[in-house]
């Protein structure tokens, strides 16, 4: 409830601030509206009045904006309670009085049907892993905002910007960043000890096969976040990182080349830190010997750890916590 007032009270607080900004913002845009990607550059005739979302956390925005879309990509990790909402987005719609807009399944990829029936006008998809085929159906129902650059490398900021501007309302999402922007500071003052460690986020890891090291990429959005968290990409995962891909692979042989990662971000259990500790070659890293690790789990915290517009604020002060408790184990 404590997180529930604070969200409703940080949104109320942002409303009242751009409330004039947004009135007058909405009168003055002028269309047609051209937004470049990925794909070439989508053209917005007239503003949207029916907005459909697909992919992560592209509804969002709109939702952030209290603008309610009328379809949206099912929730398929972090949902505690199975009804396909994550509660930040469960706890927006309820701040709206609004009813859940249509959900897509997407386990299977995007359901263009489903998408198609309900009548958008835009459909945003700003973070998202389109391909050109995707990004072609898709523009057959409505026109599309895509990634700028590459798949499923879109930060929080330019989510917020693109997918804004996709709705005609491009100055009030910048308010919105400002606003995250600050309580993110007001959080990490209390914090001092987070600044200048250096962090790596390692994908799932098995307990029984450590063979492999999977990590996201400094061009991943949870790695892109450490930054505004006062947090660095080591040098090690930097030179690991190629252009364009989200993830990279390591033979646990090589894990020596990881010995500048003061904290280590993963998904798993208490078995999987067990196994870590146990484990001769991950031992030699260091952040791994001095227990600097956050073990993240299929909840609102592991989900949040991949920055979205609503759940930054929601998960800020947990998130924050488990790496200033791994950052003063690390030397």
């Amino acid at each position: 409830m404590k997180r529930l007032r604070f969200a409703g009270l940080a949104m109320m607080i942002f409303v009242l601030i751009c409330a004039g900004k947004a009135a007058l913002a909405a009168e003055s845009a002028s269309y047609p509206i051209s937004i470049k990607h990925a794909f070439g550059t989508t053209v917005i005739e007239k503003k949207p009045e029916r907005v459909a979302t697909v992919a992560w956390a592209n509804h969002e925005v709109p939702l952030a904006l209290g603008i309610v879309p009328v379809g949206m990509a099912r929730a398929n990790f972090g949902d505690d309670d199975g009804d396909g909402v994550l509660p930040w987005v469960a706890a927006r719609l309820g701040e709206l009085k609004a009813e859940t807009p249509a959900l897509f399944d997407e386990g299977d990829g995007i359901d263009f049907e489903a998408v198609a029936a309900t009548r958008p006008d835009v459909i945003l998809a700003a973070y998202s892993g389109l391909t050109q085929a995707d990004y072609d159906t898709l523009s057959a129902i409505a026109p599309v905002i895509a990634y700028p650059q590459a798949p499923w490398s879109t930060d929080w900021r330019e989510t917020i910007r693109l997918d804004s501007a996709g709705i005609g309302m491009a100055a009030e999402g910048e308010a919105l960043i400002a606003g995250i922007e600050a309580d993110i500071a007001s959080v990490l003052a209390g914090y001092p000890e987070l600044k200048g460690k250096s962090a790596m986020f390692i994908t799932h890891l098995s307990s029984w096969d450590l063979s492999t090291v999977n990590f996201y990429t400094t061009n991943d959005t949870r790695v892109r976040f450490f930054a505004d968290l006062g947090l660095t990409s080591p040098k090690s995962v930097v030179e690991a990182s190629q252009p364009g891909k989200f993830a990279g692979s390591v033979s646990a042989e090589e894990i020596d080349a990881f010995d500048d990662v003061d904290i280590l971000v993963t998904y798993g259990d208490g078995k999987l830190f067990d196994a870590l500790k146990a484990n001769a070659l991950m031992l030699h890293m260091p952040a791994v010997a001095e227990e600097s690790i956050v073990m993240l789990g299929n909840n609102a915290v592991g989900t949040g750890a991949n920055p979205t517009p609503l759940s930054i604020r929601w998960v800020l002060k947990d998130y924050v916590t488990l790496l200033s408790e791994a950052a003063k184990k690390s030397k």
